[in-house]
């Protein structure tokens, strides 16, 4: 790897000639800037306002500007007189504990690797003195302009370099956090307790950038003139009626549970329910169910001594019969009166 900085370990008197190499890399899809009508790449050129023609990146150097407007050239050896140790010097000021320092500090990674061989006897001393006494070192060091505030701590067998933020370049959290007092319930914690270890079960080398894959599977579509993938459809929100509830329901979803016990599960509106009276099984009876256990109620009609007077009479009682549970109707009932009377 290419070191982007050359410079030496102040550890007391002991000093370790260390290289600045980047720990960390971009995998982000890059773009280009085009024109919309023709697909015209756009480059950004850089003019001098005097000559008003393009100048080239050796060309190019520092100023700083005054008030008035004014530009003071400031050149590479100008900064190379700066009143200060830390101009090519890693210095350690103090050690702390790791977590002493706020994650909010960290800035970019380096890895210091030994810049010669005599380096790596105080490198290696260095390293292993912040390995057993379980410590971070905390430095100063000038890069890119101006000097910046690090810690240097164990990765592997190697050190690495975190450019910290000043204290006073890390604002606070005032006005952040909600003004209203909350209560929370022993059960609410509980369960965000269980849904936290659900989740603890996904490591970080599991993780993977999805959206950059997405990325380029729709550049590839393009590339090949195929059709570009569908975007899958959003998820609905659930609604959900309380905190609890919805603890209860993610810390299902993230074991792989239903989302609700079959027991807890309640009618939905406009769902009919079970009828008591039904046939087995909780089924409300069809309509030729109920026809064929009319059928079976109704009684044989008996001898008469007349075959059409019993016709009569069993037609008119299949008619008051054929509706179970009626009341008959007023002609029903006259009908069976003046049946009885011819008969008598």
């Amino acid at each position: 790897m290419r070191s982007i900085w050359n410079g030496v370990i102040s550890f007391g008197l002991v000093r370790v000639p260390i290289k600045l190499v980047n720990a960390t890399e971009s995998h982000a899809v890059p773009f280009r800037e085009i024109h919309t009508e023709d697909g015209g790449r756009i480059r950004h050129r850089k003019f001098c306002e005097l000559e008003d023609r393009e100048v080239a990146a050796q060309e190019i150097s520092r100023g700083y500007e005054e008030a008035d407007g004014t530009i003071i050239p400031i050149t590479d050896e100008d900064l190379a007189h700066l009143p200060i140790p830390t101009a090519r010097t890693i210095e350690i000021v103090t050690f702390v504990p790791e977590d002493s320092v706020d994650p909010l500090q960290l800035g970019a990674a380096y890895y210091l690797a030994a810049g010669r061989a005599p380096a790596a006897r105080p490198y290696a001393l260095l390293r292993e003195t912040l390995r057993r006494g379980n410590r971070v070192a905390i430095a100063k060091f000038a890069l890119r302009g101006r000097e910046r505030l690090g810690m240097l701590r164990v990765v592997g067998e190697a050190i690495a370099l975190h450019g910290l933020l000043w204290p006073d370049e890390v604002r606070a959290p005032e006005g952040i956090a909600p003004d209203a007092d909350v209560t929370l319930h022993d059960k609410e914690l509980n369960l965000a307790d269980a849904l936290m270890d659900a989740l603890s079960e996904v490591g970080l080398e599991d993780l993977r950038d999805e959206y950059r894959e997405a990325v380029e599977q729709v550049v590839a579509a393009k590339i090949s003139g195929e059709a570009l993938p569908e975007a899958p459809e959003p998820e609905r929100g659930v609604e959900v009626l309380d905190l609890t509830t919805a603890l209860e329901r993610s810390v299902r979803a993230v074991r792989g549970e239903p989302a609700e016990p079959e027991a807890e599960r309640s009618p939905r509106r406009g769902t009919s329910r079970p009828s008591s009276r039904g046939t087995g099984g909780g089924k409300s009876p069809s309509t030729a169910e109920r026809k064929t256990a009319s059928s079976a109620r109704k009684p044989t009609p008996k001898t008469s001594r007349s075959g059409k007077k019993a016709t009569a009479k069993s037609a008119t009682g299949s008619a008051a019969e054929g509706t179970a549970g009626k009341t008959p109707s007023k002609k029903t009932q006259a009908t069976r009166t003046a049946s009885r009377k011819h008969s008598a």
